[in-house]
């Protein structure tokens, strides 16, 4: 018997030893960073892509289980499963097919074809399709009655029987559906009177490519454009093809029977075939577009997330604006707030020396070492603002992305955080915690919010939030977190934990004070063992009773790093502090039924770098001498951070408040198939602008020949 572990180890073409292991572990409550990271040898060190590629494959199987089950229920019910039918059925495993063999079973609303049934014309309509005898209107009038008034009567319903029969013929349906794959066209025009108010959608008025080569932006912006009603799609193949080829399989001889046949058929495809199987690749088509365009934002996130963090500092965040003042923060290093207050320098007010003042006062008071400003409005010239004044301490100022802190200031998070302050006090705050820690503070907001990505409002929203889900988990796990500083909400994403677990973890600590020790886990209410195995290696105690519990060591390899520490006639401490003493550790020495070198040399890895953050350190980012788009010039060439990437370029932003576009094209001196193989989030790059359109806001940029 084919499992489903052979099934998937086929479809992603891993080993069935590797997929079997793997689902053993899911199926036990295991989770994908837990598994990728300590269970390397029962999976044959399979990835967290791979891991997740499993996970999901099997979830495919169930819910195709599960409509094998409602699909046997249905025909039974209907008194016509036989045994060859259950075991078609039984043994499909393509669900497209699967619904192609319940069609003819599928409870239908009154359709024409089962009208001209209720009437008692299915004979009649068995009689034309064999086409053996063409005297058809001599049959037709055998089911002349009340209900039927004459021949063409009769004539009709019966076409219209054939119809269904066509449409429900597996060989028919797969006939159109190689059309569609071979040849199918996705055409786009402009709804009548809508030529105005669909501006935006001026590229795709007449337009029309073969569906196969359609890339994902493409596809989501003229769907996005129907559902807005600007558009008209349709997706087909040659209509002339797929009839020939249909009629060459149906029709037999040239009579009337024949004709009657040919109407049908042609009435089945127009009505019935071409708008099913048209649905079908639509949807086809616009899944692989999702996963496509779900796939450029969970690497934006990713990278955006794992951003190099300031670290615990004190911060002085501020977030600028012109009418309404600058709201200034003062937070401490671990993100508490000092002091909030409001500054003027800008225009109207134009209060430069007060503000200037205000913050030397705030920064001086608070001992602070960074000013995190947000990029929005203003925020060029509040960057300038705090350059230039003269600090008693080295004071290092940042620009940091505010994309999303209007989100987070409003919402539940931010009120249990700050329920005394407003959402301007709330935003502040949050710009300044972006820069000491990016992840600690994004994973507090709805990821599609951040702002990165395309189309992430026009995709599936369940596999989107799944996928970002998953990548902010697997950050989140991959980096480690301060178990004694983590909020509830970024103790949610580690491995095993979730928000019950997360909030009884801080409850704890807020009644008993600081973890000691990893195994104190344990007196957490709800802790159990498999959430302990799961969660523990990812969180971090500094300066902890056990010096492995600063490092991804997990409990369950401390006696294993203990005897190596025994035989070495060494602690522990030495161990970490003495590459000599590590050097000198033969591993293989250590291998056994349970532990393997991949889990040997992650130990050794670990005890190089205790407590490491693997995202490096934030950096200051000097913008060049613009301001707005009407400093721009054609040929300037600019410093520019990426803010965006896209299938189709990148966005850059240079510091006129407008991010530029470098289209794929432009992204290198060769031909660059993903832009995401070239560029990345948060990338320091050097621009050449190309065109500037002012009147549309819109600057487009080149990495071509820029030096």
């Amino acid at each position: 018997m084919i499992t489903h572990a052979h099934r998937i180890a086929e479809r992603l073409n891993i080993p069935s030893r590797k997929v079997e292991s793997t689902i053993g572990l899911l199926e036990e409550g295991a989770t994908i960073p837990f598994i990728s990271r300590y269970r390397k040898e029962v999976t044959g060190s399979l990835d967290e892509v791979q891991i997740g590629d499993i996970s999901s494959e099997l979830k495919k199987f169930k819910e195709l289980e599960k409509r094998k089950e409602t699909i046997l229920k249905t025909i039974e019910e209907q008194g016509k499963l036989t045994d060859e039918l259950r075991e078609r059925i039984e043994t499909c495993w393509d669900p497209v097919k699967l619904e192609d063999i319940y069609l003819p079973y599928k409870p239908k609303r009154k359709t024409r074809a089962s009208m001209a049934r209720d009437k008692g014309l299915e004979p009649l309509a068995l009689f034309i399709f064999e086409q053996n005898n063409q005297n058809v209107e001599a049959k037709a009038a055998e089911f002349l009655t009340d209900e039927v008034a004459d021949v063409e009567e009769a004539l009709k319903g019966a076409r219209d029987i054939i119809a269904e029969l066509i449409n429900e013929d597996e060989m028919a349906r797969q006939k159109v559906r190689f059309a569609f794959k071979k040849g199918a066209e996705i055409m786009s025009k402009v709804a009548r009177g809508k030529e105005e108010e669909a501006a935006k959608y001026r590229d795709y008025f007449k337009y029309s490519e073969p569906l196969k080569r359609c890339p994902s932006h493409r596809l989501l912006a003229m769907f996005r454009g129907e559902d807005e009603g600007f558009l008209r799609i349709s997706v087909a193949p040659d209509e002339e093809e797929v009839l020939y080829r249909l009629e060459d399989y149906y029709l037999k001889g040239r009579g009337d029977a024949t004709s009657q046949v040919k109407e049908a058929l042609h009435d089945s495809y127009d009505r019935l075939l071409e708008p099913s199987i048209e649905t079908e690749f639509r949807k086809a088509a616009k899944e692989k577009a999702d996963i496509e365009a779900i796939q450029v934002f969970v690497e934006n996130l990713r990278q955006l997330l794992l951003a190099p963090p300031l670290g615990e500092k004190r911060i002085l965040a501020i977030d600028p604006g012109f009418r309404t003042g600058c709201k200034v923060v003062a937070l401490n290093e671990s993100g508490d707030l000092l002091n909030d207050s409001v500054i003027y320098p800008h225009p109207p007010q134009s209060r430069s020396f007060e503000a200037e003042s205000k913050i030397s006062d705030l920064v001086r008071k608070y001992k602070i070492e960074a000013i995190a400003i947000g990029n929005g409005t203003a925020g060029r010239e509040t960057v300038d603002l705090c350059r230039k004044i003269k600090f008693d301490r080295p004071v290092q100022v940042f620009q940091v992305n505010e994309a999303g802190a209007s989100i987070y200031s409003a919402s539940a998070v931010a009120r249990e955080e700050f329920p005394d302050h407003d959402v301007t006090v709330r935003g502040s705050v949050s710009i300044g915690r972006r820069l000491m820690d990016p992840l600690a503070e994004l994973v507090k907001i709805d990821a599609k919010s951040i702002g990165v990505g395309q189309y992430q409002h026009d995709v599936n929203q369940t596999k989107l939030k799944e996928s970002l889900d998953r990548t902010v988990e697997s950050c989140v796990n991959s980096v480690g977190i301060n178990l004694n500083t983590a909020s509830k909400h970024l103790l949610t994403y580690v491995s095993g934990l979730g928000p019950t677990l997360a909030k009884n973890i801080v409850d704890y600590r807020s009644e008993n004070g600081e973890f000691k020790s990893r195994k104190h886990l344990k007196k957490v209410a709800r802790m159990g063992d498999k959430a302990f195995e799961q969660c523990a290696g990812f969180l971090r105690i500094r300066d902890g009773k056990h010096p492995l519990d600063n490092t991804a060591v997990h409990p369950e390899r401390y006696a294993l790093v203990e005897q190596m520490a025994k035989e070495a006639g060494v602690k522990i401490k030495d161990l970490i502090e003495r590459q000599d003493l590590r050097k000198q550790i033969n591993l293989k020495d250590y291998v056994s039924e349970n532990v393997g070198l991949p889990t040997l040399r992650d130990i050794m890895k670990e005890l190089a770098k205790p407590g490491l953050d693997p995202r490096g350190e934030a950096k200051a980012f000097n913008f060049g001498n613009v301001r707005k788009l009407e400093d721009l010039s054609i040929g300037m060439v600019l410093p520019g951070i990426v803010t965006n990437v896209t299938n189709f370029g990148a966005f850059v932003d240079i510091g006129v408040k407008q991010d530029g576009l470098v289209h794929i094209s432009q992204l290198a001196n060769k031909f660059v198939k993903n832009p995401a193989d070239v560029v990345s989030l948060n990338q320091e790059v050097q621009v050449k602008v190309v065109d500037v359109d002012l009147q549309r806001k819109r600057v487009q940029l080149s990495m071509k020949d820029v030096k």
